[in-house]
């Protein structure tokens, strides 16, 4: 099996480290490049953990470009609250001494997509505001590129940060709407990873059980400190989910696909009580064209043990034939 070649586009905190570990740690991918949205924490702070993850897992060559720091239009607030002053639980400040890469992130995309035209996968777990930006210098970008994934929307489901909208889309609501009308899009959205991806308490003890002899389960414990606390306060329960993590494991093993429907969808762009919702046109009401793939349903305990392989033995293709 050849590696897929991937651009990991990223606001780098908490989950998107796991993310870009399980990619990193898999003969199955090859990251190409990774670039850096506006969006979880402090812009410079998403660098930094960018920097340190890859450089953990042996991939400090993988070069990593600095893109937009605010979205097209609109203000927002980070999510320090989810995932701790810094993105790392709020207890890990690495000094991480690698350069950025000397492109504009959204030109790096497009000269990337273009050098390679029907190999590269755009796997978007940030904001969408370096893919619109990159599409305004591209406009054959969905040509160019063979996949593009998006983690973000909620597919008729409450959000993560108002009742209306899940956080990547809220943050920048304006690019979502150009990506997901412009782009055939393979959709993991918060309301499947809330389903499909969620750790409780016994599966969090597994890895902590882990973290002497495993620095990635160690890291994994450090970073999900904060997240961790946020869920107990708020859902009463000691949980995480992976909604990047989940992204990075699809492709690593698309066999833990359980269901998927293709439909027209669209996003809300307008401030107020419903800025970044997504509609998700599962009925077929509209005369929207269906582009979107969204990933319904995927095997819950796959994903874990992929996971588990990846923080407590260093390779998430373990299990896998």
């Amino acid at each position: 099996m050849d590696a897929q070649q991937l651009i990991i586009d990223t606001d780098t905190a908490g989950d998107d480290t796991q993310a870009l570990l399980l990619a990193a740690l898999s003969d199955r991918i090859d990251i190409e490049a990774v670039t850096i949205c506006a969006g979880n924490v402090d812009f410079d702070d998403e660098v930094r953990n960018a920097k340190y993850t890859l450089q953990l897992v042996g991939h400090e060559d993988v070069p990593v470009y600095e893109g937009a720091r605010s979205p097209l239009l609109k203000d927002y607030e980070k999510a320090t609250y989810v995932h701790g002053e810094g993105g790392l639980g709020g207890q890990l400040d690495p000094d991480v001494d690698v350069p950025s890469g000397d492109r504009f992130a959204p030109d790096r995309i497009v000269e990337l997509a273009r050098e390679n035209p029907g190999e590269l996968t755009l796997v978007c777990i940030a904001p969408l505001t370096n893919v619109a930006l990159a599409l305004q210098r591209e406009p054959d970008l969905n040509e160019l590129l063979d996949e593009v994934w998006v983690m973000g929307g909620n597919v008729n489901c409450p959000g993560n940060v108002t009742p209306a909208a899940e956080y990547n889309f809220w943050v920048d609501p304006d690019a979502a709407k150009i990506v997901m009308r412009t782009l055939d899009t393979v959709l993991v959205d918060w309301g499947l990873t809330v389903r499909d991806s969620m750790f409780g308490a016994e599966t969090l003890a597994e890895i902590e059980a882990a973290t002497d002899e495993s620095e990635y389960a160690e890291f994994y414990a450090t970073i999900t400190e904060t997240v961790r606390e946020f869920t107990r306060e708020t859902l009463g329960e000691d949980a995480t989910s992976q909604p990047d993590s989940l992204v990075s494991a699809l492709l690593i093993d698309p066999g833990l696909v359980e269901q998927a429907g293709t439909y027209f969808v669209d996003v809300d762009e307008r401030d107020g009580m419903t800025r970044g919702y997504s509609m998700v046109d599962e009925n077929d009401v509209t005369d929207g064209e269906a582009s979107t793939r969204v990933i319904e349903s995927v095997d819950d305990e796959g994903f874990r043990r992929l996971f588990l392989d990846a923080v407590v033995h260093g390779d998430p293709d373990r299990s896998l034939d």
